[in-house]
């Protein structure tokens, strides 16, 4: 509290005190006092107004500082009417209980969207699951008659399966923590299952896999990192050179506070000056935008939330006509190392 704005605030009071004094003085003239009388008089009244102005800035000075002091210390700001202590001046007491029921109100507001977002969010969840059955089926019918036309319809069959994974990891991306399990993963065991996941496409296109050093094991939850990295693996299958042999090469290293997987490709790789922006929800960039890709920006968006909510690290480097690598960079430390 700036004291120079406390005495403003008070001025009004000051100029009825000046003005109080100025009468009682006025009238004094009209009596035979002396003159000791007429300066006590002013000097006591203004000293002791002066003395009860200082303390009043002082208890309220220090209330608000330990307020600020405690702001300071808070993640939730909005709970320190909770902890402060109870003021012994009035307009504290009501600006307190002004903001407590500011409060209440807006968690009861937040309440009632959250609420609504989780059922929203169930919904999504539940329709996922009952959409991948017709999926399913409809893989079936095509396995059992397989055509040229049948076989095109299971690509893009394929494709909807991912963009469907896709948006159930990001309904549930906000709450990472109530759906994950670390324990010990062969790094050879999760990138298998992403191959497979994607061997048809990588069949058809001709696609080679080069993979080495894998037989690495690191603290993860293996369904997270499957989608994370089935991401990135589909990422260098769109936007792969269509004039050259594509090829994606998958390995790892160990080090002594970490080990770090590496995807890498030849593809087309992305413009310079763009490559740091590739995270942001909904960047598409160049590459994106062109006609025969249609990016929704929202895989490595996905990739890169995930893996700060997982405590694994995401880097990516890219040269333009040259290819693209990701890494992915797990610490040796973990949840199961503190149980």
């Amino acid at each position: 509290m700036n004291f120079k704005s406390f005495i403003k605030d008070k001025i009004l009071q000051i100029s009825f005190l000046l003005f109080g004094i100025a009468t009682i003085e006025i009238f004094l003239l009209a009596y035979p006092v002396g003159s000791f009388i007429k300066i006590y008089i002013p000097i006591i009244i203004l000293t002791l107004y002066s003395i009860s102005i200082l303390i009043e800035y002082l208890q309220k000075n220090m209330y608000y500082k330990n307020i600020y002091k405690m702001l300071e210390k808070l993640q939730e700001k909005y709970l320190v009417t909770e902890i402060i202590d109870k003021p012994n001046f009035s307009d504290a007491k009501v600006l307190k209980e002004i903001i407590q029921e500011t409060n209440k109100s807006m968690i009861e507001n937040v309440n009632k969207y959250k609420y609504m977002t989780e059922d929203y969010k169930e919904y999504i969840e539940m329709w996922i699951h009952e959409i991948k059955i017709p999926i399913s089926t409809s893989k079936m019918i095509i396995e059992n008659n397989k055509t040229e036309a049948t076989k095109s319809i299971d690509e893009e069959l394929e494709k909807i399966e991912n963009y469907i994974e896709q948006a159930l990891f990001y309904a549930r991306s906000n709450t990472v923590e109530k759906d994950y399990y670390i324990k010990k993963w062969n790094l050879k065991e999760i990138v298998n299952e992403v191959i497979r996941k994607n061997k048809t496409v990588l069949i058809g296109e001709k696609i080679s896999i080069n993979t080495h050093n894998l037989d690495i094991y690191v603290n993860t939850d293996s369904k997270w990192i499957i989608f994370i990295l089935n991401q990135i693996v589909q990422n260098s299958i769109k936007y792969r050179k269509l004039d050259k042999q594509s090829e994606i090469e998958i390995y790892a290293k160990k080090g002594k506070e970490n080990a770090s997987l590496y995807i890498r490709d030849n593809g087309i790789g992305i413009k310079k000056g763009e490559e740091t922006r590739v995270f942001e929800k909904g960047f598409t960039g160049t590459n994106g935008r062109k006609s025969n890709k249609k990016s929704t920006g929202i895989g490595l968006y996905l990739c890169k939330k995930l893996c700060d909510k997982l405590g694994i690290g995401i880097e990516l480097e890219s040269v333009q006509d040259e290819g693209t690598e990701v890494k992915l960079i797990f610490p040796n430390s973990s949840y199961i190392d503190m149980m």
